[in-house]
């Protein structure tokens, strides 16, 4: 199994390093694959309670979330939650109690959670502020979120006593994520260091991701308990499923996005 990860993990970094630094279409196609795929694990993990999602709605609504965050047109992303919104209301008028509040509820949840999320991966890339280009941003945004994830399992496994939410998450601890945090402040100030961003900032975004980042993983494993699963799925060997590697940058790409376009410009 760890073997699996670590091959996993080392490819995916590979992949991600080249279609990063590519941009454009390479880069939003290849968000908006994992979006549909994280879209479709949704689902599947729904439907075994039988909650009845809109599948091909939502898949068309993440895949157009995914092109106007290419195209940087913000008021089409309103526009598009608005008619999925709508749409979703219509289906309970028309097939009620077939299709219930509660189904509209987690279809709308759903949209926003995955199909939202993403959009804003693909939005902090092509995002510029001075002399550093989006890449560095969203960099910045994965360093941080893959140092809070790997602190906290390393403080946690070796100092871990109180736990942090026992009924998600047995394994994860207080401790665990106060290192989580701290090691997301530090990793994120080195890289700003390196490619001579502002340290002040770099040390506001490092806490903002180091509180998000815990929170997208913990609201995961609620989905997961709700569900009856383990894993999110099954794509990635010794990683489970694409909701299960993404679900901290899930949360904390917004914030560095909202971060750059509202208070650094």
């Amino acid at each position: 199994m760890l073997g699996k990860r670590i091959i996993t993990a080392v490819v995916g970094i590979a992949i991600a390093i080249y279609v990063i630094d590519y941009g454009q279409w390479l880069f939003s196609a290849a968000v908006s694959v994992l979006a549909l795929l994280a879209w479709r694990e949704y689902y599947s993990m729904l439907k075994n309670n039988k909650i009845a999602c809109l599948y091909w709605p939502g898949t068309v609504a993440v895949l157009l979330l995914q092109l106007s965050a290419w195209l940087g047109n913000t008021h089409e992303i309103i526009m598009i939650v608005y008619f999925f919104i709508f749409t979703v209301l219509v289906k309970v008028i028309i097939d009620y109690p077939k299709f219930s509040i509660a189904d509209a509820a987690f279809t709308t949840l759903g949209f926003i959670y995955v199909g939202l999320s993403f959009s804003y991966i693909i939005a902090i890339r092509f995002v510029d502020f001075a002399a550093l280009s989006g890449t560095y941003f969203l960099w910045m945004a994965l360093i941080g979120t893959w140092a809070s994830d790997t602190f906290a399992y390393f403080v946690g496994s070796r100092f871990g006593k109180n736990k942090l939410c026992p009924a998600l998450s047995p394994g994860k601890t207080r401790e665990g994520a106060l290192g989580g945090l701290i090691g997301c402040i530090i990793s994120v100030a080195a890289f700003a260091f390196f490619v001579n961003f502002d340290i002040v900032h770099s040390l506001f975004i490092g806490t903002l991701i180091g509180i998000v980042a815990p929170v997208g993983d913990l609201a995961e494993s609620a989905l997961k308990r709700f569900s009856g699963v383990k894993d999110s799925g099954k794509i990635l060997p010794g990683h489970g499923g694409v909701l299960d590697r993404f679900d901290s940058i899930m949360f904390s790409a917004p914030v560095v996005y909202y971060y750059i376009t509202n208070i650094l410009t």
